[in-house]
């Protein structure tokens, strides 16, 4: 083990979460073991037991921090158009899931069942939701038809892009425009305009 290091609270567990980050990605779910996280960190199992109770606290911190990562690389700007802020956000999530497809595939697959893992996913996908509803030109009255519309397909992207870690049966720019594709093609009919006209139908 190597000699600790004195860090404040913040900064031990922003370290552990490094750490776990690793191997996480490295390895399936079952096979970390959280001796495994102590050593490659340098801290007795009891000091990382006090900033997370278990294996799945610690990957549920991980995966939250994960996901606001994510958030912030997903952002509206009027600027850009439609397409311009989809592709950008894909593009941050396909390249997550891609480097870390043994985490991914645990929170959707091994703890699929899991109720705090499934609140982290469904809490960003709503926040992505309530973007892209804050840039939409929805008539009045339309709003919980467009709302729909973005919820059923991010889960959509979801569902694709974890059975897509397990078979690349296209490119991820391929990925990416199919997921783009198909939400213009559901948001197309309930908007007063085109949101991508330079997009082909």
């Amino acid at each position: 083990m190597p000699p600790r290091q004195r860090l404040s609270p913040a900064e031990r567990r922003a370290q552990l979460l490094a750490v776990a980050a690793q191997l996480f990605a490295a390895q399936p779910y079952d096979e970390v073991r959280m001796e495994d996280v102590a050593a490659r960190a340098g801290v007795s199992r009891a000091l990382l037991y006090q900033h997370f109770p278990g294996k799945r606290d610690l990957f549920a911190a991980l995966y939250r921090q994960a996901a606001g990562q994510l958030l912030a690389r997903s952002r509206v700007d009027p600027a850009d158009t439609l397409v311009e802020q989809l592709t950008e956000g894909l593009d941050a999530h396909i390249a997550y899931f891609a480097e870390n497809r043994n985490t991914v595939l645990a929170a959707n697959r091994v703890l699929a069942g899991d109720r705090l893992i499934q609140t982290i996913i469904a809490d960003e996908l709503d926040a992505l939701r309530e973007r892209l509803l804050a840039v939409l030109p929805y008539a009045e009255g339309r709003r919980e038809a467009v709302s729909g519309v973005l919820k059923s397909w991010l889960v959509f992207v979801q569902v694709l892009c974890v059975d897509w870690l397990t078979e690349e049966s296209c490119t991820r720019t391929e990925l990416r425009d199919v997921c783009i594709g198909a939400v213009l093609g559901g948001l197309r009919p309930l908007l007063d305009e085109d949101p991508a006209p330079e997009w082909p139908r």
